[in-house]
């Protein structure tokens, strides 16, 4: 499927997935939400494996590896997120965790040696400046608290944590894992772990089976976790983490679009011109990258990409010529 598509049905699901996430908090907690989601999401995955004839049979190092996958891109980090909304608003949220695009272009250069060109650069700035037009209305209705602190350090830790997964993740694709059930392991570990973590904070695992809890839940294992992320990671394989992380600061101008189409909001000034900034941003970082495509011998950074030294050996092997994936 072609670079760009990818990009947009990322940015187009997790943009609607706000509305989802809004009808999960309430009756159930946050943690166990989570758990649901992933837990329901791998059992699909796993599904659809069993009938696509997917080998499901892995190494115990590979094994290691969708651990941190799931306690990386579907545990801790939104475990973090989650408990952030409660102390801020959802626009500060988005403003904070938009931030995971310069730490992918920092752990990018720091994991893989990749050299950001001038291009991503631009774009990353305009992406953040359009991020705080769009929101600058929130901003200075802000009181800073203790609260609002918490909640901040909150939001960023979960972006460092879900670009130590983007990563990771992306290490794992150079290594030839394949990434549906590279997502079904992950997912289902990263379920196995959030659930751990809800039970050590004493949240009953109760079940709201109202029809907006219910569908909300459905809409977001099926395209936020399973269509969004396969894309999303299939995405960051081929152009890279430091351009695919674009997407979260593109992502909440779908946000407001429906609030436009559905909440009533009112477009302004900085609205537009935040929209304009962060449109012009997706030009800059994915013009190059739209244009590249994997080639037999893996995403266009495994040439050149340099792992340290703790990456297990197992995974830092190039496949032999002729060796079918799993």
């Amino acid at each position: 499927m072609n670079s760009v598509i990818l990009y947009l049905i990322t940015v187009l699901v997790w943009g609607s997935t706000w509305f989802a996430i809004e009808f999960q908090l309430g009756v159930v907690a946050p943690e166990v939400s989570i758990v649901y989601r992933y837990a329901a999401a791998s059992l699909l995955l796993f599904g659809w494996c069993v009938l696509t004839r997917r080998s499901l049979a892995f190494s115990l190092r590979q094994h290691l590896w969708f651990a941190l996958l799931g306690a990386l891109l579907f545990g801790i980090n939104y475990v973090l997120a989650y408990r952030a909304q409660i102390h801020i608003t959802s626009a500060l949220t988005a403003i904070l965790f938009s931030t995971m695009l310069w730490l992918n272009i920092i752990n990018a250069r720091l994991f893989f040696g990749t050299r950001v060109g001038r291009e991503v650069l631009a774009g990353a700035v305009l992406g953040i400046v359009g991020i705080v037009a769009l929101f600058a209305p929130q901003i200075g209705e802000l009181s800073f608290s203790d609260g609002t602190l918490i909640g901040s350090l909150l939001v960023i830790a979960s972006a460092l944590v879900a670009s130590f997964g983007n990563i990771a993740a992306q290490a794992a694709q150079e290594a030839k894992l394949p990434i549906i059930q590279s997502n079904a392991w992950g997912m289902c570990y990263g379920a196995v772990i959030t659930a751990a973590i809800a039970l050590f904070q004493g949240h009953p695992f109760v079940f709201d089976f109202s029809a907006a809890y219910v569908v909300s839940l459905a809409y977001l294992t099926v395209f936020g976790s399973i269509i969004a992320f396969g894309a999303y990671l299939t995405l960051l394989g081929r152009i890279g983490a430091h351009r695919a992380g674009y997407a979260m600061v593109a992502f909440p101008v779908v946000a407001l679009v429906l609030s436009v189409a559905f909440e009533g909001l009112k477009i302004d000034l900085p609205m537009l011109l935040g929209i304009c900034c962060v449109l012009c941003g997706n030009l800059l970082v994915l013009a190059k990258g739209s244009s590249r495509r994997r080639t037999e011998s893996g995403p266009p950074m495994a040439r050149t990409a340099r792992y340290p030294r703790w990456f297990p050996r197992a995974l830092n092997r190039r496949r032999p010529a002729g060796c079918p994936r799993r």
